[in-house]
This record gives structure tokens, sequence and C-alpha cells, in this order.
């Protein structure tokens, strides 16, 4: 009990919550945009008695994309936002702004955190570039996966469009049941792109493996790679041996087929 009590003050303390005009209560939660300190803040807006609440992160998520250089009116983002409608109470709305309606107040606190998790997709996809520069960290990844597939007599694909909103990449995928999908983390939006794919996936109940791997915490943020690893299905340093052991070890342990 003691520890349970610990750790619900300490998840709240991560969270403060402001009072602004009009009864509106402002949320900085300890999410951030990646590649800046930038805190995710989510509003919640009364709309009168009976009427419930609105709760939105105030188009902050495509200012601050557009600073990085995104792009919010992509198609992408258009098919993003569509499933996002099929999927979640959030919605991406004409005026860029992500928002929740919620029709009682136990409705809040689980929207804030949906919200906050649409505004880092948002942000993930608007800033996720196509044409990503070669590097031998990705040459040597490449190398691993495909040599393990071939002595597997798995299928392998590179550089594959996966059937979920946004048209994020991944690396490589590897199998088909159940497939390994590889995301080389070269910087700290690839690896959020990477908890963008297993979150899709989870979402939709699609059957996937998401493993992203990084050069080293530097290149992603230590940060970043720490929340990844309850955001992926495992996220990993880049060590050669390492590496090659753990897609055997997923084979033999039936993860892949």
């Amino acid at each position: 009990m003691v520890v349970t009590n610990d750790l619900k003050r300490a998840i709240c303390s991560l969270f403060d919550v402001y009072s602004d005009e009009n009864g509106v209560q402002r949320v900085v939660t300890p999410l951030e945009y990646p590649g800046s300190n930038d805190q995710i803040v989510v509003r919640v807006r009364p709309l009168g008695p009976g009427k419930g609440y609105e709760i939105d992160e105030n188009g902050e998520a495509a200012f601050y994309a557009g600073l990085n250089g995104g792009d919010v009116e992509s198609d992408a983002i258009s098919r993003w936002a569509e499933e996002l409608i099929a999927h979640s109470p959030v919605r991406f709305k004409d005026d860029e702004t992500i928002s929740a309606f919620a029709g009682n107040e136990r409705l809040i606190a689980p929207y804030i955190f949906r919200v906050a998790e649409a505004a880092q997709q948002l942000h993930a996809i608007a800033t996720a570039r196509a044409d990503r520069q070669a590097s031998d960290f990705k040459d040597r990844v490449k190398q691993i996966v495909q040599e393990i597939a071939l002595n597997a007599h798995l299928e392998c694909k590179t550089d594959v469009e996966l059937p979920i909103a946004g048209g994020l990449k991944a690396d490589h995928v590897l199998g088909t049941t159940k497939p390994l999908i590889v995301i080389a983390a070269t910087s700290p939006t690839r690896l959020l792109e990477a908890e963008v794919i297993y979150m899709q996936y989870r979402a939709e109940n699609k059957a996937g493996y998401v493993l992203a791997v990084a050069e080293n915490q530097n290149t992603v943020g230590k940060k970043q790679y720490e929340r990844a690893a309850y955001y992926t299905s495992k996220a990993v340093i880049f060590h050669p041996d390492a590496f090659g052991k753990l897609l055997s070890s997923e084979l033999i342990a039936g993860s892949l087929h």
C-alpha cells in the first residue's frame, strides 16, 4: 500500500495543472515534442453547465511541427487524421487543433492522455523525412537483418511503407505472419516514429513486433530512448553480435514467422 501511494504521488507530480481564464484548466504534461524541451500542454475547456468539456492542445503540435520544417497538410497527415477518427475519440480539426469531447468529468483524465499522445504522433508524422540519408549504421543493421532472414528462410523487405495511418515506413520487415518491423533510429524523431508505429499496430490489432535499434543514446536522446522501451516491442542500442543474437532468439521464441 505504501508503494502504491508513493507511486501515485510520484506520477501525479509529473503533471502541473493551472487555472486560466473562463474556467480553463491548463495541464503541463511530462511528454515532450521530439528534439526539444517543449512539453506538451493540454487544455480542458468547460462548454457550459451540462454541456461537457473540450480537451485540446491549442494547435501547438502543428505549430512546433512547422517550426521544425514539418508539413501538416501532407497526404500522410490526412491519412493519419482519417484513421484517428476510426480508432480514437480524438480529432484533428480544420484549424489544426487536436481535440476530444468529454461528455462527463470521468473522461477528462484519459482524454488528456489521448490528446497528448496524438500530439506526439502528429509531430512525428509531419516532420518525417521520406528520404533519409544513408549511414554506415543503417548499412550494418541492414546486413545483419538480411543475413538472419536468409539463414532462417524468411521473407525480408526493405524501406517498406506500413499498412497504417500516416504512411510511416519501416527500414526492414522480416517475416509475414507476425512480422518483425525494424526501425533504425538515427534521430529522436525516427525513434518516436517507431513508437507511433507500435501504438498504431496495437490500436488496429495488427500482428507485428516493433524493434527500434539506435546507434547510441546520444543520437536519440537518453530520455527518449528510455521512454521507447515502453512504447515499442523492444528498443536496443546497436551492437552487431548482440543484435544478431536478439533476432535469432526471437526466431527461436517463435515471435517471428
